[in-house]
């Protein structure tokens, strides 16, 4: 068995309304039959670019396994209550910078973004804290799920699922 650090990172992409993509790594932190759910600041680049352009592309890649997994759909917020209950399960630490950090803005530099933590800490002190109203859950609502292994030669196999009014087909797709 592949000994893979952080097997639920992904890629998220996503792209302005006018077409300028971005990508970075997220940690999946949950799925079902609705779709892929991840979390982050909504105030960020990856919620500027959702709130213009509701679509995404995950991309997950295991080297090791020689396999990816890319899915492909629309994109919406999660239900508060959703968003609550995910932030409370979280480390004190991470809710705490949850409210520090003003993701993807500038910051003078390390010792500022210290200075806010410590601000925010002594605002709550040892009490409970509350999810930030900036901050939440995102589910990707798969229109296709690509699975890609590698194979000798690059005669690699790739299957597609691809969702058309409800319903689930697939391909196979040539390397």
């Amino acid at each position: 068995m592949a000994d893979l650090h952080e097997p639920n990172a992904m890629t998220v992409a996503t792209a302005t309304a006018e077409g300028s993509p971005s990508a970075r790594t997220v940690l999946l932190k949950g799925f079902d039959e609705r779709g892929f759910v991840f979390y982050t600041n909504y105030e960020g680049s990856k919620g500027r670019d959702l709130l213009e352009n509701p679509h995404a592309a995950l991309l997950f890649y295991w080297g090791e396994l020689e396999r990816q997994v890319r899915i492909e759909g629309r994109v919406k917020r999660v239900s508060v209550d959703e968003s609550d209950a995910y932030f409370a399960s979280r480390p004190r630490g991470s809710q705490l910078g949850a409210w520090a950090s003003e993701q993807s803005r500038p910051v003078a530099d390390r010792a500022a973004l210290e200075e806010r933590l410590r601000e925010v800490e002594h605002r709550f002190g040892e009490g409970e804290v509350p999810r930030p109203p900036f901050w939440g859950g995102y589910r990707v609502e798969p229109a296709s799920i690509e699975f890609w292994q590698g194979r000798e030669s690059r005669l690699h196999d790739r299957l597609v699922y691809r969702r058309e009014n409800g319903v689930w087909g697939i391909e196979r797709l040539q390397p």
